[in-house]
C-alpha cells in the first residue's frame, strides 16, 4: 500500500489537513456527480418513455455532435491550462485570453467540419433530422469555450464552480423537457432543442465565474499561444482518445444501425456510465493536485485514486449487473429490456476504463502527456475495426464486446508504460484492506468535521 494517494487521500499524519482538503473536493464532487446522475436519469427515462427506442435513437442522432466536436478539436487546451496555471499562476490572464481564442477558433472550424460530414454520415435518417443536427452544431463554440473555462476553473481550485456548470446543464435540459411535455409537444426534434440549449446557461455561468475569481482581458499573443499549444498538442491525443473511447461506439452505431436499436444502445449506454461518477470525481481533483510534484509522489497518488475509486465503482457494478432487467424494465420501459446482456457487458467495461483513465492522470501531471497518448492510441485502434466487423453481425452486444476488448488493452498498455516510460512498477490495482479503512475513515472525519 503507497503512503501517498491522491492529495484527497494522503496518510501522514503531518498532511492530515490536505488530506481532508483534497478528500472534501472528492466528496463534493462525487455529490455533485450523484446529482447530476439523479437529472440525467431523470431527463433519459422521460426520453425513453416518450419517444421509445427509434424516436430515442433519433433524438441522440441530433444530439450527440456538438459537444463530440467540440471535444475532438480543443487541440489539448485544457490539458495544458491546467499544467500551466498550476505551475506558472502570474501568467494566469495571459494563459485564459489566448486559451479561449484557440478554443473559439476550433470551435468555428468543428462545426463547419462536422456540417459537412452529417448528410454522409446520417443518411439512414430523414432530411429534418439531419438538418436539425446542422443547426445545433452553433453551439460548438460554446462548448469549446465552456471545456476551457471549467479547466482554469479547476486549476484554480474551484471545483464547486466546475461541479455547478455540469450540473446546469442537465438541470436545464430536463426543465425544457417537461415544458416540451406539459404543452404536449414532445418529440425527438423539441427534446434535441432541450438538450442543445441547455449549454446557454452553463457558458454564462461559467463567464460569471471566472469574473468573481478575477480574471481580466489580456492580449491576444503568438508566444502566448504557442506555448499553451506546445503542451496541448502534447496532451491533445488523451482528449481525442478519451472522446473516442467514450463515444466512437455511439458515432459508429449511428451510422451502422437503425434509429430503434440506436435508442437501445443509448439507454444500456447511459445506465452503465453513470458509474463513471467515481473515477471521472477522483480525476476531476488528481491531475490538479498531482501538477508539479516528484514523480514517486504522482505515483504513488495515482496508485491509491485508482485503487480505492475502482473499489467504490466495482461493488456499484455488480449491484447494477443483477438488477439489470428490473432496472431496465421500471425506469425506461419494456423494450429495452432485451438490451440488459449488453449493459452488463458494459458496466464491466465502465471499471476498466474508470481505472485506465485514473492511472494516465500520473503521465499527465509528469509531463509525459504524447506517451500515454500513444498506448491509448494503440488499445483504442482496436475498437473502431472490431466494431466495424461486429456490429453488423451482433448489433449492440458487437458495440459493446469491442469496447471491453480495447478498454482492457489500453489498461495493459497504460501499465506497461509506468515500467517503460516512467522508470517504476505501476501501481497495485486489486484493493487492499488498507484501502477499505482509510476510505471509511475519510468518510467518517469528513462527517465528523460537518457535525461540527
Amino acid at each position: 500500500m503507497s503512503s501517498i494517494p491522491l492529495d484527497t487521500m494522503v496518510r501522514p499524519a503531518d498532511n492530515m489537513s490536505r488530506q481532508r482538503r483534497g478528500a472534501s473536493a472528492v466528496i463534493q464532487s462525487i455529490a455533485s456527480k450523484i446529482i447530476i446522475l439523479g437529472l440525467q436519469a431523470g431527463t433519459g427515462i422521460l426520453t425513453a418513455r416518450t419517444l421509445r427506442p427509434a424516436g430515442r435513437g433519433e433524438l441522440a442522432a441530433m444530439i450527440l455532435w456538438p459537444l463530440f466536436a467540440a471535444s475532438v478539436t480543443t487541440l489539448g487546451v485544457p490539458s495544458s491550462l491546467i499544467y500551466h496555471l498550476r505551475r506558472y499562476p502570474e501568467e494566469r490572464d495571459r494563459l485564459v485570453a489566448n486559451g479561449f481564442v484557440i478554443s473559439v477558433f476550433m470551435g468555428v472550424v468543428a462545426a463547419a467540419l462536422t456540417a459537412v460530414a452529417l448528410p454522409w454520415w446520417l443518411r439512414q435518417y430523414s432530411p429534418s433530422i439531419i438538418r436539425a443536427a446542422e443547426w445545433f452544431l452553433i453551439t460548438v463554440p460554446l462548448c469549446s469555450v465552456t471545456l476551457a473555462g471549467r479547466a482554469v476553473l479547476e486549476a484554480s481550485h474551484d471545483f464547486s464552480a466546475s461541479n455547478a456548470i455540469q450540473t446546469l446543464t442537465p438541470f436545464a435540459t430536463l426543465i425544457g423537457l417537461l415544458l416540451f411535455l406539459g404543452f404536449h409537444h414532445i418529440n425527438p426534434p423539441t427534446a434535441a432543442l432541450s438538450y442543445i440549449i441547455a449549454s446557454v446557461p452553463a457558458f454564462w455561468w461559467m463567464i460569471v465565474r471566472l469574473r468573481r475569481i478575477g480574471m481580466k482581458a489580456a492580449p491576444v499573443e503568438g508566444r502566448m499561444m504557442k506555448w499553451i499549444l506546445g503542451y496541448g498538442v502534447r496532451s491533445y491525443g488523451i482528449d481525442v482518445l478519451g472522446t473516442l473511447a467514450l463515444q466512437v461506439d455511439q458515432v459508429l452505431v449511428i451510422s451502422l444501425l437503425s434509429p430503434g436499436a440506436m435508442g437501445s444502445y443509448v439507454v444500456v449506454l447511459s445506465l452503465s456510465r453513470m458509474l463513471n461518477l467515481f473515477q471521472n470525481s477522483v480525476v476531476m481533483v488528481l491531475f490538479p493536485k498531482a501538477a508539479g510534484r516528484s514523480a514517486s509522489e504522482v505515483v504513488a497518488m495515482t496508485g491509491d485514486a485508482a485503487r480505492i475509486s475502482s473499489l467504490v465503482t466495482a461493488v456499484c457494478g455488480v449491484f447494477v449487473c443483477l438488477t439489470g432487467p428490473a432496472l431496465l424494465r421500471i425506469l425506461y420501459g419494456a423494450e429495452y429490456v432485451p438490451a440488459a446482456g449488453a449493459l452488463r457487458i458494459l458496466v464491466i467495461e465502465v471499471v476498466l476504463s474508470g481505472a485506465t483513465f485514473v492511472l494516465a492522470q500520473a503521465f499527465m501531471a509528469l509531463d509525459h502527456p504524447g506517451v500515454v497518448t500513444l498506448l491509448q492510441a494503440l488499445g483504442l485502434s482496436l475498437s473502431i475495426p472490431m466494431m466495424l466487423w461486429l456490429i453488423p453481425r451482433y448489433g449492440i452486444y458487437g458495440a459493446a464486446i469491442s469496447l471491453l476488448t480495447s478498454t482492457t488493452a489500453r489498461l495493459i498498455f497504460v501499465c506497461v508504460g509506468f515500467k517503460v516510460f516512467l522508470k517504476t512498477r505501476p501501481p497495485k490495482l486489486l484493493p487492499v484492506f488498507d484501502d477499505v479503512r482509510f476510505l471509511i475513515g475519510t468518510l467518517a472525519a469528513l462527517r465528523a468535521e460537518r457535525a461540527l
